[in-house]
């Protein structure tokens, strides 16, 4: 079949992308699911930074390719050996497949599937190949979905269902920023109860991070962020206590507003320096969670003496070391409750001709969560 999809097909281009427009939405062919895999008719798709760090060449991917990674629409077809979907179902795109068998996967732990990373890498899916195309010039898919297209064929691993009346451009948000945010304050640091922290960052991983402390019955929580509207959006979620990243003692009044340092700090902005913030507003015995993803070529220098003296921990995490079946339904009961006001992250709902100017405001920071609507 046809479908209609933003394709990238070089890195780098100049801002703004008003201007060089390095998406272009194209007509291009979609095959049929081949064998346990699925075609979804996209109805909402998010702007992630992690789409950003494709467009501008921080994180190399194989080109050309369809963008998007985040999104949540309806099932149209099923592949040979899907039996546990129908058509019609609502479901949300998770962005590493996992495929139940590697050890990862097998250990409970598919955010690091070893077959979906390698897939994802290539720009294949999970079953191996390409199914977008233009011309008979196979197009890479990006982790696997390809959300920015008004259709996508995927991996059933790559797939989480949902209820019907979850609006879709909240739903949306459940695949990326919920499950990376939240996911890294309850499983990856498994913060409790009266625990200090910090969120460094709040585009809208961070901010879910923010939710998600919330929601753990963190206290205090304290974001910060370079934006004054960030900020004030995050005081606007609960009783959270802000810092200007701008400031000159913006570590020193964390440091402050956390009794010496925060329990844990979460580092959501992709920066080696908001890394090493992170790192110094973190007490001793505390720990310092990333999911950031600045630049490959990126390193950070530790101090090893503190590391040992001060019994601290560095860890990363990866989709908030999910596991998408059971925690996008956990996180949905949560949202439906009141307790991880989701829907306060959407700052715009766009057209797909309208997708790189609304990248413009992303990359300058003026947007939580922009979505394309169907």
């Amino acid at each position: 079949m046809q479908t209609t999809a933003a394709i990238l097909r070089t890195t780098g281009a100049p801002r703004p992308y008003a201007d060089s427009r390095p998406l272009s939405i194209e007509t291009v062919t979609l095959d049929d699911p081949g064998p346990g895999e699925v075609r979804v008719g996209i109805k909402a798709a998010g702007l992630c930074h992690s789409d950003l760090s494709v467009i501008n060449g921080d994180r190399p991917r194989p080109l050309p390719m369809a963008l998007g990674h985040e999104a949540a629409g309806v099932v149209e077809a099923l592949g040979p050996g899907v039996t546990d979907l129908q058509v019609g179902d609502h479901v949300v795109m998770v962005f590493m497949p996992s495929c139940g068998h590697c050890d990862p996967c097998a250990g409970g732990r598919p955010a690091l599937c070893e077959p979906g990373a390698a897939a994802n890498g290539k720009g294949e899916l999970l079953g191996g190949g390409r199914r977008l195309s233009d011309d008979g010039e196979a197009l890479n898919h990006h982790l696997g979905c390809s959300a920015f297209a008004a259709h996508a064929v995927v991996s059933r691993r790559s797939l989480v269902k949902i209820d019907a009346d979850l609006p879709f451009e909240h739903a949306a948000l459940f695949g990326c920023a919920v499950l990376t945010g939240v996911g890294a304050v309850v499983n990856t640091a498994r913060v409790q109860a009266g625990q200090s922290v910090a969120v460094v960052g709040l585009g809208g991983v961070g901010l879910s991070s923010v939710l998600g402390a919330l929601a753990a019955g963190a206290s205090p929580v304290v974001a910060v962020d370079l934006s004054p509207e960030k900020l004030a959006l995050a005081r606007s979620l609960g009783p959270v206590l802000t810092v200007n990243a701008s400031d000159p003692d913006a570590v020193e009044q964390v440091r402050a507003l956390t009794g010496g340092g925060a329990d844990f700090v979460f580092e959501m902005a992709g920066s080696v320096r908001a890394l090493e913030a992170a790192w110094k507003m973190t007490r001793r015995g505390g720990t310092t969670v990333t999911a950031g993803l600045p630049p490959p070529e990126a390193a950070l220098a530790v101090n090893v003496v503190s590391l040992v003296a001060e019994e601290r921990t560095l860890k990363g995490s990866y989709i908030g070391t999910c596991v998408p079946s059971r925690d996008v339904p956990r996180y949905v009961a949560l949202f439906r409750e009141g307790r991880l006001p989701v829907d306060r992250l959407l700052t715009g709902v766009i057209a797909l001709e309208d997708i790189n100017e609304a990248f413009d405001r992303l990359a300058d920071g003026q947007a939580v969560r922009t979505v394309v609507r169907f």
